[in-house]
C-alpha cells in the first residue's frame, strides 16, 4: 500500500513528463518553420529571393555610382569638399535638406580638364593698372571684399574660364602679390598680360611705372571659405544660368543631373553656365576644377539672383 509521500512523488513525476513532452513538440514545430524559411531560391509569398534586389542593395548601388566621377545614376546622391549636397555630394556630414543644401565631395580619377591656365606652369607678361571701382567685372561676381584683384587678357580669359582663379604675381624687383581674377582685359591686352587694380599694382611698383614685366602662376590659397551657387536673373524650369562663386580653384566644367544622366553645360563669357532648354534647372549640380576634382551639390533652390551657400570647397594644391 502506497504511502501519501510516494503518491505525491508519482504525481510530480507525471506532471514533469507531460510538461517535457509539450516543450519537445513545440520546439519541433519551430524547427520545422525555420527549415521551411531557408529553402534556397524562395522568398516571401513564394517569390524567388534572387529575382529583385532589396531596397538596401539599390541604395548602395546608387551611392557607388555617385562616388565614381563620370558615372551616371538615376538616383541622385550627394560630394566634399563634399559636393553646395554645396550638394554639393563626398562630398561631408549632411545638414538637413530642409534648411541647408547638403553635399559630398568626390575626387575625379580622370585627367584634369585642359585649358590655357594650368597648374604648375609659369607665365610671362606685363602688368598694367586700372581703376577697379567696387571690384565687380566681366565675371559678374559682384563687389569684391577686397581689391586685390585683376583683369585677365582676353586670350587667357578663355570665355570666363579664368574667372575666380587666384594667381601669384612676381615682379623683377622681388615684390609679389596674389590677386583674384574678376574681370577681362580686352585687346590690346596681350597673352600673359594682367591688368591689376591700382591697389594691387601698388604692391609691386609705383603706379607711375605704367607697364611692369612680371611672371605669374596659379595658386590654391588657404584663406577661402565655402562655395556658393547662384542662378541668373530670369532663370526658370525652362531656362537657367548657373554660376559658381567663391571657389578656391578655377572651375573647368559644370554639369547638371537630368533624367538621362549628367549633362555638361556650355559657359558664357559672362561666367554663367546655360541650360537653354531648362534640363537640370533646380536639380543636382556637379562642378569640376582644373585639377580634376569634382564636387556634387544638391538642395539648391531655383531662386534667381540669390547666392546660396554650400558646405563644400575644392581641396588645396
Amino acid at each position: 500500500m502506497k504511502t501519501a509521500r510516494q503518491a505525491e512523488r508519482e504525481r510530480r513525476y507525471r506532471r514533469r513528463l507531460q510538461l517535457g513532452t509539450t516543450l519537445a513538440l513545440a520546439a519541433a514545430g519551430v524547427l520545422a518553420v525555420m527549415v521551411m524559411g531557408v529553402v534556397p531560391g524562395r522568398g516571401a509569398n513564394g517569390v524567388s529571393a534572387a529575382g529583385t534586389p532589396s531596397a538596401t542593395t539599390q541604395v548602395r548601388a546608387a551611392d557607388s555610382a555617385e562616388a565614381r566621377p563620370g558615372a551616371t545614376s538615376a538616383s541622385p546622391t550627394t560630394t566634399g569638399t563634399p559636393s553646395p549636397t554645396a550638394a554639393a555630394t563626398t562630398h561631408s556630414a549632411r545638414p538637413s535638406a530642409k534648411s541647408t543644401p547638403h553635399s559630398r565631395r568626390t575626387t575625379s580619377t580622370a585627367a584634369a580638364p585642359a585649358g590655357r591656365i594650368r597648374p604648375n606652369t609659369t607665365y610671362t607678361g606685363v602688368a598694367t593698372a586700372y581703376e577697379a571701382g567696387d571690384g565687380n567685372g566681366a565675371c559678374l561676381f559682384g563687389p569684391s571684399a577686397d581689391l586685390m584683384i585683376a583683369a585677365m587678357n582676353t586670350t587667357d580669359y578663355e570665355t570666363a574660364r579664368a574667372c575666380g582663379a587666384y594667381v601669384l604675381v612676381h615682379a623683377a624687383n622681388g615684390a609679389s602679390v596674389t590677386v583674384r581674377i574678376t574681370n577681362e582685359c580686352p585687346l590690346p591686352c596681350a597673352p600673359g598680360q594682367l591688368d591689376l587694380s591700382q591697389q594691387a599694382f601698388a604692391k609691386l611698383a609705383d603706379l607711375k611705372v605704367g607697364r611692369l614685366p612680371i611672371t605669374w602662376q596659379l595658386v590654391s590659397p588657404s584663406t577661402v571659405g565655402t562655395m556658393s551657387i547662384r542662378y541668373k536673373t530670369g532663370s526658370s524650369p525652362y531656362w537657367c544660368g548657373i554660376q559658381v562663386i567663391g571657389h578656391r580653384n578655377p572651375v573647368a566644367r559644370l554639369e547638371v543631373r537630368t533624367s538621362g544622366g549628367w549633362r555638361q553645360l556650355p559657359r558664357t563669357d559672362y561666367n554663367y553656365f546655360i541650360s537653354a532648354d531648362g534640363a537640370g534647372c533646380g536639380g543636382s549640380i556637379r562642378v569640376t576644377d582644373v585639377y580634376g576634382q569634382q564636387l556634387t551639390v544638391s538642395g539648391i533652390a531655383l531662386r534667381p539672383d540669390v547666392a546660396q551657400a554650400t558646405q563644400v570647397q575644392f581641396a588645396r594644391h
